[in-house]
């Protein structure tokens, strides 16, 4: 469409000194490919912990002095009945979304891509047996997939937003993960078809409180939609953004296709942009950490659980509007709200400490997978977070050898593979990966998911041959 407001001009790009530019993978597909599972109702690994004895933090969005809790609940991992394939279990969710409100949380963060399709329904019929004033509701407009750039087909993912959460507003609606694909991709889905000027005068008109975007991959995107911001060519009420200890520094370490936090949050809160932190916990592989990661922070806060660390770490800068975390568990619901009621911001001293802790990381070959579950459903079958997660613990265990000689590997290759067995159907394992790289194209961590596969079935079986290798 010619006649647009937003017009990207190339020539006009904002240089960004010191930090490499990157692509990322356009995500193509159906909707269906990309949606995210949700989790069946077991055993959590996070230990019980107390609810917090104070109140709940509270940060005021400047643009329309909503107080907003610094515990948002993200609608991505909601508890599935079991053996269902992934079906919600609504009463599950209706409790965790009672307990939530009852303790201080007003802030729910969905999507028409989360939970198989399934999670603003299910979002929506817990929260509409409450006063509509007694949250806020964030979703997104999740076109991602190409049959879905069109007018058409991006007005019926909104409309039906509105439908499934039981609304005649929306308080935070988001351009979702901008980025993947460059600004070719974000013209496809918000500009050629007019839907970005839409959402404007959606705003202008009421129905959309707070407009804004959640961002991954192309840093280009980034500081251009911040550019029109500048401009004066459109307001950003807030963004969301990854950011936790270790990608604070440390992003581009583990791909050179992301970025670091600290340049995000930075160039939002010079601008007075509330900023939505995603991934506090980088898929929850900063809630369960090698052994002497942990002694680390166990010795210097004993009673803190250490997915809390996280969680102070990303609510601590006063820019911060509300930290995400999609707690499947009761158990991980009343952890947080301790974290959080009220918030004990990070010292110096802390501070310190998980940078120290984050640089340690970097040493262990974990697979970088936040449990997104973009990726899924595989078409040939495959679990590929189960597969990949099952790694990452044997790796924080310290259960991943590198010689038969090892005095631990009699109880590391038991570990490894009778775990992976009863964590992942045999017919669903690495094996049966036929490197169609279809998975690559929707991970927004850039991982080369089959290169990953692959190398975890070779050591699988290698230590089913009683032998090694890594």
């Amino acid at each position: 469409m010619k006649n647009n407001k937003f017009q990207y001009d190339p020539g006009r790009r904002t240089a960004l000194k010191g930090i490499a530019l990157g692509g990322a993978a356009t995500m193509a597909g159906g909707v269906g490919s990309i949606i995210s599972s949700c989790t069946s109702r077991k055993e959590p690994d996070r230990s019980k912990a107390a609810v917090g004895t104070g109140e709940m933090t509270y940060r005021v969005n400047p643009n329309t002095d909503d107080k907003v809790s610094i515990l948002g609940y993200g609608c991505m991992r909601w508890p599935s009945v079991p053996g269902s394939d992934g079906v919600l279990d609504q009463e599950a969710v209706n409790e965790l979304v009672d307990y939530a409100l009852a303790h201080g949380v007003n802030y729910f963060d969905t999507s028409p891509a989360y939970c198989r399709g399934q999670s603003e329904q299910v979002t929506g019929n817990a929260l509409a047996r409450h006063p509509r004033d007694s949250y806020f509701i964030a979703t997104k407009l999740s076109n991602f997939a190409p049959q879905t750039w069109s007018r058409e087909k991006s007005m019926e993912m909104y409309n039906n937003s509105f439908k499934y959460l039981q609304t005649d507003y929306i308080d935070y609606l988001l351009l979702h993960a901008i980025g993947q694909g460059g600004m070719e991709n974000f013209n496809s889905r918000y500009i050629d078809n007019g839907m970005l000027d839409f959402l404007v005068d959606e705003r202008e008109a009421g129905r959309i409180r707070n407009l804004g975007f959640s961002y991954h991959g192309d840093i280009e995107v980034f500081d251009t939609m911040l550019k029109w911001h500048d401009e004066g060519r459109i307001h950003w009420d807030f963004v969301q953004i990854q950011m936790n200890y270790v990608d604070w520094l440390h992003a581009k370490e583990i791909n050179e296709r992301n970025t670091n936090g600290e340049y995000l949050y930075n160039e939002l809160a010079k601008r007075g942009i509330p900023a939505v932190i995603m991934e506090p916990l980088l898929g929850g592989r900063l809630a369960s950490m090698p052994e002497n990661l942990t002694s680390m922070l166990k010795n210097a806060r004993p009673d803190d659980s250490i997915a809390s660390w996280a969680f102070r770490y990303a609510g601590t800068p006063e820019g911060i509007l509300t930290v995400l975390s999609g707690m499947t568990y009761k158990d991980h619901l009343r952890d947080n709200l301790a974290t959080y009621s009220p918030l004990a911001p990070i010292s110096a001293d802390e501070d310190a400490l998980l940078q120290k802790v984050a640089t340690m990381m970097l040493s262990y070959p974990i697979v970088q997978c936040n449990d997104c579950k973009y990726c899924m459903p595989c078409p040939h079958g495959l679990d590929i977070p189960g597969i990949l997660l099952h790694y990452n613990k044997m790796v924080n265990q310290g259960d991943i050898v590198t010689s038969v000689d090892d005095p631990n590997y009699a109880h590391a290759r038991r570990e490894f593979l009778v775990g992976m067995d009863r964590k992942v159907p045999k017919l669903r394992q690495a094996a049966h990966c036929t490197d169609c790289k279809e998975c690559n194209k929707h991970c927004p961590q850039s991982i080369d998911i089959p290169a990953e596969l692959m190398r975890i079935d070779a050591y699988a079986e290698a230590l089913r041959r009683g032998e090694v290798s890594v």
